[in-house]
């Protein structure tokens, strides 16, 4: 098998004293890992390409056995300069690159998966005060387009339409209306300010998104119900450096 595809370089490894194993989100064939034979010192293979969230041309061909990738040679489309010399932003573009990995791609959802992450690396890398909360953000976007998507327009229980204060149970991961909300039960409260940005947040690409609230208080809400939501349905959070699968 072979096949040339556009990529993110997610991560890179050293496996033996010249070769690389690179992680790559591909346009069309989901996350790979892929081997770079002579990958530290291929200057006319690789030049230039094998560094974290470089975006890159692959040409990539199975083993004879068919049991691995062999990276034959690459081309470097575009980097972010920025997120090698910032290491804020490097730090909130290796926490989106982590959720990515662990959530997993597959070539069904991979063109989608590749081009929102493609831009939230591009809005980190053109930022001057690039957000805190632009990963967890960028989490909610990723699940949505995965399925999971947070309804923050209508009440699952009655029907009508979320127009003021509503709560977001969170032993069934889905919104309600004060007066469905089932006694007893756990509940975040979420303001309307809070349920427009989660709208904007699903709707639209990263660069496109419309975050000039600076109300501390509604992005506490949106932090609370957006870790609930994803520990719900995806059953991942943030622990020790590394998204883990939760034991809930």
């Amino acid at each position: 098998m072979e096949f040339n595809d556009s990529g993110i370089v997610l991560r890179v490894g050293k496996f033996r004293e010249t070769d690389l194993w690179v992680k790559i989100l591909t346009l069309h064939h989901g996350i790979i890992t892929v081997f770079a034979f002579g990958g530290s010192k291929s200057r006319r293979r690789f030049s230039g390409c094998l560094d974290n969230y470089n975006f890159i041309s692959a040409r990539v061909v199975s083993s004879k056995n068919g049991q691995f990738l062999n990276l034959q040679e690459t081309t470097l489309l575009d980097q972010y300069n920025a997120l090698r010399i910032n290491f804020k932003k490097q730090g909130m573009a290796t926490n989106c690159i982590r959720f990515v990995e662990a959530l997993g791609v597959t070539p069904d959802d991979s063109e989608k998966i590749f081009h929102l992450t493609k831009s939230m690396l591009f809005l980190l890398n053109s930022e001057e005060n690039a957000l805190p909360m632009l990963p967890l953000l960028f989490r909610l976007r990723i699940v949505a387009e995965q399925g999971y998507l947070l309804d923050p327009h209508f009440c699952q229980r009655c029907g009508k339409a979320l127009n003021d204060t509503s709560v977001f149970l969170v032993s069934e991961g889905y919104f309600t209306c004060k007066t469905c909300k089932p006694l007893g039960s756990m509940g975040l409260i979420a303001s309307k300010e809070t349920l427009d940005i989660l709208a904007n947040i699903q709707d639209y690409s990263p660069e496109y998104w419309n975050l000039n609230n600076n109300d501390s208080a509604i992005w506490r809400e949106l932090a609370r119900i957006i870790d609930s939501h994803i520990r719900y349905h995806v059953g991942l959070e943030w622990n020790d450096g590394n998204f883990r699968r939760s034991l809930a």
